[in-house]
């Protein structure tokens, strides 16, 4: 008996509430998704959901604290307790101060002005505002993404001003432009996330447009004098969800996605993301196909509620045919224009049994542990790999209406390894607010290449039947064993370290100043043929920014001023035998931000001056040396908006105006604007309303395009190729339902024919329509 009652009064001792509850807000009343939370004596964790709202089960009576930890603000423990006759607790809390890092995902929740995703952690590499950052950046968010049922990169940076015509090279690689230099997507997630090969969006949280020479804090191994793209990709978030579409299109074109997320425990602090891609697509051109498989899973978890951890791999593979490389026959004091040659737009010169074949991984990893309430620490981890099997080609003007095929056929393996060790601190010295990053950065290529270049024979290009017969395998393969063969391994090792403080002069004056040093070790080109090693050398070199931000009216408009640097590193020496150091491009630029009218009116107008030096050129008193004094210039004027007038009408729109100029170079392009430097002036606009209430709420529809006047494919005193001015025009019809969305949208309304830089053409009018289930 006595046993009996000693059991009862121990289980009714430990009576169990239904749970424990609480909503997490920012300052301004928003919620604060994504945030740990933890009932200090039961060792108990897990996560806001996208509401700011949290939620514990089976909690004893008994008195406890609840800690919430955020990076960026200190550390709070709130006292409650729970007595036996509760059945429900709910315990809020408001910060006192607003938190940089939540206030993009609470304008998403909102959906105002949905195109304009400004907040970014990786631009500053600091808890910055937009308008607080004197570096001008633009986003391509997912929602806009989806809504121009935008499948390839090229697709999405149609919304990014002065990205051009993009630039695909033999093996799916990509290439836009950014102030009149070419750029590549090398940059996932803030670290070097290259991919040499097609890179799937299905994983795109967003595409960042960094602009201006970032060396500072991205080095030289990620972005060019223009600037960089950013890939920001999808983090697993605490809650059950996913979406699976379908999307069919000319040319055979058929897509499946899926993206599939997930808790993996009860308390939600271990979550998991899986996106994933089949693409396959026949060309427009008379041959030519491309089949794709992209695998991307993603997996965070909040280990204690100070450290914290996400790991993600994105995997792809690919066979298809090389695209049209066309370089055309020069005539001497000629200028010609890719429209007026009699090349084929329809024709792929190639082979279906001539594909290449490639493959891609990516692996990611970043650990954020909170030190206190002022520092953060942040370990980055990135390594990304590019295989290239098979064919590929280009095509070689002979004459006016001749050419021959150069196929190159082989491996090639590209290795990059980057780590990083950062610590963040947000502080305040003699009443001043200290934002600083003080980073280590260590960066690796390792590169190889076994293959075999031959040129085929010379055929018209303007006679159907010599074109029929121009690329046979068996012809090929067959001239491999006497053709030009490269069989060698290449890398190269960057040591850096850098910081960058942003003081507060006063709330609204604000003074960038950052600075890296830079060691750089070229490991020289293996020939493994010849047993021969050529070309190591080191290089040392410090890339400074500065900037200044004032905002005139606090959180609405900002005035901002920046001098950023970029560099190459350079290997070789003078005819005196003095060695060449890093080239160097320094830029200036001022502007204005704004968020106006609640954020309805988002946007950045800014004028960039970027000046060149120490470049390569021909010694004109030693013809077989180069000297280095070259400079180019590269100045303009940008405009870029977002904007929501009135609910569900959002518009996106940009302007560019870009002057690049050779101001001392060799005699051929002294005084010209560089070759495949794109137009001058670029427009983009796209426009869509989405009924927002009433029986035909979520219907939709867009409409916008792209605009370049003509451009130089080769600009010098003796020859010159032009580009043909463009205006390309697309329209979308769409339903957005909670539990489904369809869409259907026409691409180059008018048939406008386009190229690339590289005189590639570019699709027709084509239609696609798409189905997704969301649930």
């Amino acid at each position: 008996m006595l046993l009996w009652m000693l059991a009862c009064t121990m289980m009714f001792g430990q009576t169990k509430t239904e749970n424990i509850s609480g909503l997490i807000q920012q300052q301004n009343g928003d919620p604060m998704p994504e945030i740990a939370v933890q009932i200090v004596e039961l060792d108990k964790h897990t996560l806001t959901d996208t509401q700011g709202r949290y939620r514990f089960t089976e909690i004893p009576s008994g008195a406890y604290h609840l800690k919430i930890q955020v990076i960026g603000a200190k550390e709070v423990q709130i006292p409650f307790s729970v007595k036996d006759e509760d059945r429900a607790v709910e315990v809020n809390y408001r910060f006192d101060k607003e938190n940089i890092a939540m206030i993009q995902e609470v304008r998403i929740l909102k959906g105002v002005n949905k195109f304009s995703e400004k907040e970014s952690p990786y631009v500053a590499k600091l808890p910055l505002k937009n308008l607080e950052n004197p570096q001008v950046y633009i986003s391509v968010p997912k929602a806009l993404i989806q809504e121009q049922l935008a499948e390839d990169i090229g697709s999405i940076t149609k919304n990014l001003p002065g990205a051009g015509i993009p630039m695909l090279a033999n093996q799916g690689r990509v290439t836009f432009l950014t102030r009149g230099f070419s750029t590549e997507p090398m940059v996932r997630n803030g670290i070097s996330g290259f991919s040499y090969t097609t890179i799937d969006p299905v994983n795109l949280e967003r595409i960042e447009a960094i602009r201006g020479p970032s060396g500072t804090l991205f080095g030289t191994n990620l972005a060019t004098y223009g600037g960089l793209f950013n890939r920001v990709t999808k983090k697993p978030f605490n809650d059950f969800g996913g979406e699976i579409s379908y999307t069919g299109g000319s040319w055979n074109y058929n897509r499946f996605t899926v993206d599939v997320n997930t808790p993996v425990n009860a308390s939600k602090t271990v979550l998991f993301r899986l996106n994933g891609a089949t693409t396959f697509q026949k060309s427009f051109q008379d041959l030519g196909f491309k089949n794709n498989v992209t695998v991307a899973p993603s997996l965070s978890y909040q280990i204690t509620d100070r450290l914290s951890i996400l790991f993600d791999i994105e995997y792809g593979r690919e066979k298809g045919t090389s695209v049209v490389r066309f370089n055309p026959f020069l005539k001497s004091n000629k200028i010609q224009s890719i429209a007026d040659m009699n090349f084929p737009y329809n024709k792929l010169f190639g082979s279906n049994d001539m594909p290449y074949e490639t493959e891609m991984m990516n692996i990611f990893t970043q650990m954020n542990y909170k030190i206190s309430d002022q520092w953060a620490s942040q370990t980055v981890f990135s390594r990304a790999r590019s295989t290239i099997d098979g064919y590929t080609t280009a095509i070689t003007g002979m004459s006016d209406t001749t050419a021959r095929l150069q196929v190159t056929k082989g491996n090639t393996n590209f290795i990059a390894t980057n780590i990083q060790q950062n610590f963040i601190g947000d502080f305040l010295i003699a009443g001043h607010r200290n934002r600083l990053i003080v980073g280590m950065d260590y960066y690796n290529n390792a590169n190889s290449f076994d293959r075999v270049v031959v040129n085929g024979k010379t055929f018209d290009f303007t006679n159907p039947a010599d074109a029929n017969a121009v690329a046979n395998p068996s012809y090929f393969d067959n001239q491999m064993a006497t053709g030009t063969g490269r069989v060698q391994k290449n890398g190269d090792n960057s040591y850096a370290v850098y910081f960058s403080n942003v003081f507060n002069v006063t709330d609204q004056f604000l003074v960038m100043a950052s600075v890296r040093g830079d060691r750089y070790q070229n490991l020289g080109v293996t020939d493994i043929a010849k047993n021969t090693e050529t070309g190591a050398y080191w290089q040392t070199n410090f890339s400074p920014k500065l900037g200044l931000v004032y905002e005139v009216i606090k959180n609405k408009v900002s005035l901002f001023g920046n001098y950023m640097n970029g560099f190459t590193n350079v290997s070789g020496s003078d005819f005196s035998g003095n060695s060449f150091k890093p080239e160097q491009a320094n830029q200036y630029e001022f502007g204005v931000k704004g968020d106006l009218l609640n954020h309805k009116l988002v946007g950045t107008v800014s004028y960039y001056n970027i000046q060149v030096k120490d470049m390569l050129r021909t010694d004109p008193d030693h013809a077989d040396f180069n000297i280095q004094d070259g400079t180019r210039l590269s100045k303009g004027f940008e405009v870029e908006f977002t904007a929501n007038p009135f609910n569900g009408f959002n518009i996106v729109g940009g302007y560019t105006y870009n002057e690049s100029e050779m101001t001392k170079a060799d005699s051929s392009v002294n005084g010209l604007r560089p070759g495949l430097s794109g137009p001058s002036n670029m427009y983009n606009l796209w426009a869509s309303y989405e009924i927002p209430s009433g029986n035909l709420k979520g219907l939709g529809l867009g409409f916008g395009g792209i605009k370049g006047n003509e451009s130089f494919h080769t600009n010098t005193t003796t020859a010159k190729v032009t580009i043909p001015a463009y205006t390309v025009l697309d329209a979308s019809l769409f339903y957005n339902h909670k539990k489904f969305r369809v869409g259907v949208k026409v691409n180059n309304l008018t048939n406008e024919k386009t190229w690339s830089v590289r005189l590639t053409p570019q699709n027709p009018t084509n239609v696609m329509g798409s189905i997704d289930f969301k649930f």
